[in-house]
């Protein structure tokens, strides 16, 4: 039997809103806090969240670090701040079928999509941890929940980063170092989260209602836990499943409105999966049935299970060092904390280590008072042999329960030997290291990228983790079809703590090996003194010879005008698969002359998805479009310094505009093609951001072709002929819904379009490119919707008493309020009283949504009569909600009724 916390039962009633909600008496308190990048990255955790709150009464509430304004839209035309209120009020009808009501948006701006977790820290700045690590004080959760923080291939360096303040924050908002005058001047206080998870795990599992119990994770010392998405809500009828989903479908302009049912069948169904990075309280022992239940989270942070320690105490585990080697003792030492009102009595922890270490030291802890803290020290010896991840555990025993903790070391020889990481890769492992999280350490695996047939220096970084000077020797063991200029090769007086790297030339010697995206990663071993220390891998990328020809822009092949082989642009890259050549394939030729790339694609596609005006000439996955991307050096990061340009070879006339008519055949009813530029240097417009390029487009029933020039001197920076990073990609629509239903190219991988280390090489034979071309600085959207220009942030702020978009509230010298509302003709006449000068944002609201608004700026401390125009006639029960900018810095929030 599990118990909820009695204190805080009673606040997990979810009563319907007052018409005028007033300030919450006390501070809000919630159980579990989401922290996602984007309005939708916490749909695939309603399930669990919404079973929680069902059956605990577990009260959630979701970070969003932005509102999506760089997404696309589906249904409608908004952009901008715009679309950022869209994505929002989707995002509060979603989460609230899970029971979540609480929304916090931090205001950062979302822009195009990237897998740069450094270039998102640096859009966003350095304040978005200051206002998570605001909002977790605020809030006080004790289950902390993230999305994957490492650089993972595809993954969002959005949702990277977001998760990484999350993490942040865990030991942030608990140090009163961190931060401090949101303790001095804001009345805030340190609070420390009880658990920390990240969303999804590294493993296999089976589908049904044995989904937990059955997955096995990666990291076999890894903690992973699972939530059946099968189990019925007794109030709604139907599967979590089946309630996320619907939820899900919310998001309609992201396309998700057409998301399939899912099964029918429970045990189809599998598990919300959510990994351990950090605990401060006991948790369930893995392997157990404890694990394996829907409360495993909970349990020891909100609900206490038969037998367990009661709720509030403390336990935890940290060894001396996380790297440790074999018949070499480090210290593990183990902490409990009796809860601050009720006592453990004798207790005592006993230390479970894999078999063959050797533990040595007393684990009694005395008698533990209310509020008192014990701690055991072993010494731990791993055995001759000994190697990689291990869990080092502690259960304690008192008079009032049990309980259990663990963590991670990782045992390696005295010098391991590791491939030179990708940049991003090297960024996270530098800041798992400076925070402190190594159990973080080591979630990618490392991988180079080296062209079909081509070569390149492979780095072994060697370091000593020993505590003396060694030397020794570095081998590599490549697969069938790579070779390198040595097998071996030494190094000599390597300090303790100190790395060094060893190069190596590699050669893809057998170029009838498969590119990696369809043949899978070329996997080897890199040994240091006879000791295999890493297994990292190299991936082929296609890659291709751009000959010299002119060819002239009308949308078809001249003779002689693409001499050069045929790329096959037909390897499915994300989507469904094409069901044959008909529905979605293709080729694409290049060609060079003077300072200007020459690109002819031609695809096969049986049904022409919508069809867009040319001024919506943007978004370009919604609908049938090709995607150059050119890496000027093959060097870049992320894609801000790259050229990214996409056409769609069609566009509406005003007559058919949006038509339901789909047959490509029906050709003589389109419009001329469009370009525009995204997620690169400067985006926008091709008129606007592309000046001299040019494009060219033919449709014929069943296919169509698009060419164009694209002058050199638009790339953002000088070329490399001879590394030219270089990827073409087609996007088939075969709806008229503005969804996408699959993406296909020449260099593929989930996320490809944002890891320009992914994309093929060219070489350009003869090309001699100009000196020091300039490489400009990069463009990138810095526009977000203010919550005070969010009605519906607003209207949560009165009713919780929690500052828009993790700020602080303005004094109450240089606050702002409204107090009251009348009717009059067309307009809402609205009463301010103000302490100082500042800013009103006026809404007037009723049940259908925003009636009129006003941005009033008030001069000084007195009361101030407006009118607030409306757009039409309220409903019943109309109220105006204001948000109040303090000149000062800070807002407030207030709300009367409308009289």
């Amino acid at each position: 039997m599990r118990l909820l916390i009695p204190a805080l039962a009673a606040a997990f009633v979810l009563a319907p809103l007052p018409a005028v909600p007033a300030a919450a008496a006390d501070p809000l308190d919630l159980d579990v806090l989401f922290v996602g990048a984007h309005p939708d990255d916490e749909a695939f955790s309603l399930s669990t969240l919404g079973q929680w709150n069902e059956d605990h009464g577990v009260r959630a509430g979701v970070v969003t670090v932005t509102r999506g304004e760089g997404g696309g839209n589906a249904v409608g035309p908004e952009e901008g701040p715009a679309l950022g209120l869209l994505r929002e009020a989707e995002e509060r009808a979603a989460v609230v079928q899970a029971g979540v009501r609480e929304v916090f948006n931090l205001d950062d701006v979302d822009f195009y999509y990237t897998v740069s977790a450094p270039l998102t820290d640096q859009v966003w700045g350095g304040d978005t941890l200051e206002k998570v690590v605001r909002t977790v004080r605020q809030t006080r959760p004790e289950i902390l929940m993230t999305m994957d923080p490492a650089p993972t291939p595809g993954n969002h360096g959005n949702h990277q980063q977001a998760a990484r303040l999350a993490v942040e924050a865990f030991y942030a908002a608990a140090d009163p170092k961190a931060f401090p005058e949101q303790i001095t001047r804001e009345g805030l206080r340190p609070f420390a989260p009880a658990r920390l998870l990240t969303g999804g795990a590294r493993g296999t599992s089976q589908t049904g209602q044995d989904c937990a119990s059955t997955f096995r994770p990666a990291n076999p010392a890894q903690n992973v836990y699972g939530v059946w998405s099968g189990r019925g809500s007794q109030a709604q009828g139907k599967t979590w499943a089946a309630i996320e989903r619907e939820a899900q479908r919310t998001y309609a302009s992201q396309g998700w409105a057409v998301f399939p049912d899912v099964p029918a069948d429970p045990a189809q169904l599998g598990c919300d999966f959510f990994t351990q990075v950090d605990s401060r309280v006991p948790f369930p022992s893995p392997g157990g049935g404890e694990a394996a239940a829907p409360t495993a989270i909970l349990d020891g942070a909100l609900t206490r299970a038969s037998g367990a320690v009661p709720l509030g105490t403390l336990f935890g585990l940290r060894a001396s060092t996380f790297d440790v080697r074999p018949e070499t003792a480090f210290t593990v030492k183990v902490t409990a904390t009796a809860p601050p009102r009720e006592p453990l009595g004798r207790s005592a922890v006993a230390l479970r280590v894999p078999a063959g270490w050797v533990v040595s030291g007393s684990g009694d802890l005395g008698r533990l008072a209310a509020g008192r803290t014990g701690t055991a020290t072993f010494a731990v010896t791993p055995p001759q042999g000994a190697a990689g991840r291990a869990r080092v555990a502690a259960t304690l025993t008192t008079e009032r329960g049990r309980g259990y903790t663990d963590g991670q070391v990782e045992v390696s020889p005295a010098v391991r030997g590791g491939q030179q990481l990708l940049p991003q890769v090297a960024q996270y492992e530098k800041w798992v290291a400076d925070l402190g999280v190594p159990q973080l350490r080591g979630l990618v695996t490392p991988v180079l990228t080296l062209p079909s047939g081509g070569s390149r220096q492979v780095g072994v970084v060697v370091s000593n983790v020993s505590d003396a000077t060694r030397s020794g020797t570095v081998r590599v063991d490549l697969p069938a079809g790579f070779t390198a200029d040595r097998v071996e090769a030494p190094y000599t007086g390597l300090a303790a703590g100190a790395s060094t790297t060893v190069p190596f030339t590699v050669t893809n010697s057998d170029t009838s090996l498969k590119t990696s995206n369809e043949g899978g990663d070329y996997a080897y071993t890199i040994s240091v003194d006879g000791a295999i220390t890493s297994r990292p891998a190299l991936e082929l990328v296609p890659a291709t010879s751009i000959p010299q020809a002119a060819p002239s822009v009308d949308g078809a092949e001249g003779d002689g005008e693409y001499p050069g082989a045929a790329l096959d642009i037909s390897r499915l890259w994300e989507g469904t698969a094409c069901s044959s050549a008909a529905d979605c394939s293709g080729t694409a030729k290049l060609a060079w002359r003077d300072d200007t790339l020459y690109v002819l694609v031609q695809v096969k596609d049986d049904i022409l998805g919508t069809r867009l005006p040319a001024s919506d000439c943007k978004r370009h996955w919604r609908t049938d479009s090709v995607e150059v991307t050119i890496d000027p050096r093959g060097t870049s990061e992320n894609t801000s310094t790259t050229f990214k340009a996409a056409v769609l070879p069609v566009t509406a006339t005003s007559d058919v505009a949006e038509s339901a008519t789909s047959n490509i055949a029906e050709s003589a009813m389109t419009g001329p093609p469009c370009f525009e530029r995204d997620a690169d240097n400067r985006q926008g417009p091709g008129e606007q951001t592309a000046p001299g390029m040019r494009v060219a487009s033919k449709v014929s029933a069943g296919e169509y072709a698009v060419e164009m020039s694209i002058p050199i001197g638009l790339l953002p920076g000088t070329v490399d002929p001879a590394h030219l990073g270089l990827n073409i990609l087609v996007y088939d629509s075969d709806t008229q819904d503005k969804t996408g239903q699959t993406r296909i190219g020449w260099s593929t991988w989930g996320g490809v379009q944002g890891d320009p280390y992914r994309w093929g090489v060219a070489t350009l034979a003869g090309y001699q490119p100009p000196a020091d071309r300039p490489v400009p600085d990069a463009m990138i959207p810095d526009t977000a919707l203010s919550s005070l220009d969010s009605p519906q942030s607003l209207e949560q702020a009165v009713r919780i008493d929690v500052p828009l978009a993790g700020g602080p509230a303005a004094k109450t010298s240089e606050s702002g309020r409204v107090t009251s509302a009348s009717r009059g003709e067309n307009a809402v006449r609205v009463t301010l009283r103000a302490e100082a000068a500042g800013k009103a944002h006026l809404f007037v609201r009723d049940g259908q949504g925003t009636a009129g608004s006003r941005v009033v700026t008030v001069s000084g401390k007195g009361t101030t009569t407006v009118t607030v125009p409306l757009t039409r006639a309220p409903a019943a029960s109309p109220t105006v909600v204001a948000g109040w900018e303090a000149a000062g810095g800070g807002t407030t929030a207030s709300q009367v009724r409308v009289r």
